[in-house]
C-alpha cells in the first residue's frame, strides 16, 4: 500500500470522524434548542392565555359595577323614602320613627344634598367642601358632580317639595379609580411583557396600530414591514379578540419572541461556521503542504544539477580533448549529443524554483521534435502518430526546454503502460484561447479513481521509480505555463489519454 493510498484511507476515516463528530453536536444542540424552544412557546402560550383573562377580569369588574351603581342607586332611593317618610313624623310611630332615622344617620357612604325647590342646600351629609355659613346654592362644579345621577324629587305638600341629590360613594369612587387604572394600564402590561414577545395591538379592522411591543420603532411606520408583519403574526398564532370597556373591539397579534427564532436557526448557524471553520483549515493545511511540496521540489531540483553539473563539465572536456586529438567516429557523435542531452537535463532541473522565460513558439514543430528524440532511443515496436488540426504552425507562449521534458516524462509513462509495444498518437487541436494536446496510448489503461493521484510526487505503479515524471510535468504545466494537464479518458486494457492545454496567450 503506498502513502497515497494511506493517505486516501485516512482521509475517508478522518472524515467519517469529524461527520460523527458534527452529526452528534448537531444532535445534541438540536435537542436542546428544541426543549429550550417547547419552554419558550410554553411561556408565550401563558402570556396570551393571563392577557386573556386579565381582559375578561377588565370586562367582569366593569358588569360588577354596574351592578354597585344600581344598588347605589336604590339606597339613595330608600335614603329619599326616609327623608319623606320623617317629615310626617306625627303620623309614625316611635318604632317606624326610630328605624328611619337610623337609616340617615347610618348612611356613612353616600354623599346626599338635600335642597328645596330653589336650590338652596337645607341638609347635607357625607359632603366635605360645603360651608355653611349663610345660605349655600347647589350649582357650579358642585351641582354638576351631584347631577350625575337623576336626583329624586321629595313631595311633602301639593306645592311643596324637596330634591335629594347623591352621588357615587366613597367606596364606589375609589372602585372606579381602580377600574380606570386597570384598563389605563391593560395595554401597557401587554406591550411590555416578560415574555419579550412582539406584540401589536390594533382596532377592530385589524389595520391601525394602537400600540406595539418589541419592534424596532423605525419599522412601525413602514406600512409594507408592518401588514407583512401582521400577516406572519396572524399566520403563525391567531390573535386575541378582546373587548374593554368603552374601547370597542381589539385584536392583540403576537408572534414568537426573537430569542425563539434565534434558537430556531441556531443550528444551521451552527453547522455553517463548522463547515466554514473546516474549509478555512483545509485550505491553510493545504497550502502550508503545498508550499512545502514546492520547498522540497525547488531544493532536490538544484541539488541535482549542482551533482550533474561537475561530472558533466568533467565529460565535456574529455570529449573536447578526444576532438583535439581528432578522434571522429559515430559513436564519439552519440556520446556528444548525450552529454548535450545531459547538459540539458541539468539546465532543466536548475529552472526548477524560478519563473521561466516563456516565448512565442511553434507547438507543433516542438511536438514534432520531441517525438523524434524519443523515437530514435525507445523500441522498435512502438509506433508514434502525430495529428494535427491543418495548421501546421500553432505559436504558443512556451519555454520549450521545460515543455521537451513534459513530453518525455508522458511518453516514457505510456511506454511503460504498454510493456515495450504499441502505438502512441498525439493529436493538436485548438480553438480561440487555447490549443489542446492530446497523449494517447494503447497501453493497460488506469481506474478512475487513479485520475488524480498519478499527478501526485511519489506515486508509481512500478517496482522501481520514483513517482516524479508525471508530478513535474503537472507544475510545469500548472505553475509555469498556467495551463492544464489530466487524465481525459481511460479503458482498462485499452488505453489512457492525457491532455494538455496551454493557452495561446497571456
Amino acid at each position: 500500500m503506498n502513502i497515497y493510498t494511506r493517505k486516501k484511507r485516512w482521509k475517508l476515516i478522518l472524515f467519517a470522524l469529524a461527520v460523527a463528530i458534527v452529526t452528534a453536536s448537531l444532535w445534541y444542540t438540536n435537542i436542546l434548542v428544541r426543549k429550550i424552544s417547547r419552554d419558550e412557546r410554553s411561556n408565550i402560550q401563558i402570556w396570551a392565555n393571563a392577557i386573556q383573562q386579565k381582559a375578561d377580569l377588565v370586562n367582569y369588574t366593569d358588569v360588577f359595577f354596574k351592578q354597585i351603581k344600581v344598588e347605589e342607586r336604590k339606597r339613595a332611593e330608600i335614603l329619599a323614602d326616609a327623608y319623606t317618610n320623617i317629615k310626617n313624623e306625627d303620623d309614625l310611630d316611635s318604632e317606624d320613627l326610630d328605624f328611619y332615622f337610623k337609616l340617615i344617620t347610618g348612611n356613612t357612604t353616600i354623599p346626599v344634598i338635600l335642597t328645596d325647590k330653589y336650590d338652596t342646600i337645607t341638609t347635607a351629609r357625607n359632603v366635605d367642601d360645603i360651608n355653611f355659613d349663610g345660605v349655600y346654592k347647589l350649582q357650579g362644579k358642585l351641582k354638576e358632580e351631584f347631577t350625575v345621577f337623576e336626583p329624586i324629587r321629595l313631595n311633602y305638600y301639593a306645592d311643596e317639595f324637596v330634591i335629594l341629590y347623591f352621588k357615587e360613594s366613597k367606596i364606589f369612587t375609589e372602585l372606579r379609580r381602580v377600574l380606570d387604572n386597570l384598563i389605563e394600564s391593560f395595554f401597557s402590561e401587554i406591550v411590555r411583557n416578560s415574555a419579550s414577545v412582539p406584540v401589536i395591538i390594533t382596532d377592530s379592522t385589524m389595520q391601525n396600530i394602537i400600540e406595539y411591543g418589541n419592534i424596532s420603532p423605525e419599522k412601525i411606520n413602514d406600512s409594507v414591514y408592518i401588514s407583512k408583519t401582521i400577516a406572519e403574526m396572524e399566520a403563525e398564532n391567531a390573535p386575541i379578540e378582546i373587548e374593554l370597556v368603552g374601547q370597542g373591539k381589539k385584536y392583540i397579534f403576537y408572534k414568537d419572541s426573537a430569542l425563539l427564532t434565534q434558537l430556531f436557526y441556531y443550528p444551521y448557524i451552527q453547522f455553517g461556521i463548522i463547515g466554514l471553520f473546516l474549509v478555512i483549515a483545509y485550505f491553510l493545511f493545504s497550502t502550508a503542504r503545498r508550499s512545502e511540496q514546492n520547498q522540497v521540489w525547488v531544493g532536490m531540483s538544484k541539488e541535482a544539477a549542482h551533482q550533474l553539473g561537475t561530472p558533466l563539465s568533467s565529460i565535456m572536456a574529455w570529449l573536447e580533448l578526444l576532438k583535439i586529438k581528432e578522434l571522429h567516429n559515430k559513436e564519439l557523435n552519440e556520446i556528444e549529443k548525450d552529454v548535450k542531452r545531459l547538459e540539458n537535463i541539468t539546465e532543466r532541473f536548475s529552472k526548477i524554483g524560478s519563473t521561466p522565460k516563456l516565448e512565442p513558439v511553434n507547438i507543433v514543430r516542438v511536438i514534432n521534435d520531441g517525438m523524434k528524440y524519443i523515437k530514435t532511443r525507445s523500441s522498435s515496436k512502438i509506433k508514434y502518430m502525430v495529428n494535427k488540426t491543418g495548421e501546421s504552425e500553432i505559436m504558443v507562449p512556451l519555454n520549450v526546454n521545460l515543455f521537451e521534458w513534459v513530453i518525455e516524462n508522458i511518453c516514457k509513462n505510456a511506454m511503460d503502460a504498454m510493456g515495450g509495444a504499441g502505438q502512441i498518437t498525439v493529436n493538436i487541436t485548438g480553438d480561440e484561447k487555447y490549443v489542446h494536446i492530446d497523449f494517447r496510448d494503447t497501453g493497460k489503461g488506469i481506474y478512475k479513481s487513479k485520475f488524480k493521484t498519478i499527478f501526485n510526487p511519489g506515486y508509481t505503479s512500478k517496482k522501481r521509480g520514483w513517482g516524479l515524471g508525471l508530478s513535474l510535468s503537472k507544475r510545469i504545466i500548472r505553475d509555469y505555463h498556467k495551463g492544464k494537464i489530466f487524465v481525459k479518458t481511460s479503458t482498462i486494457d485499452k488505453g489512457t489519454t492525457i491532455r494538455v492545454s496551454l493557452r495561446k496567450k497571456f
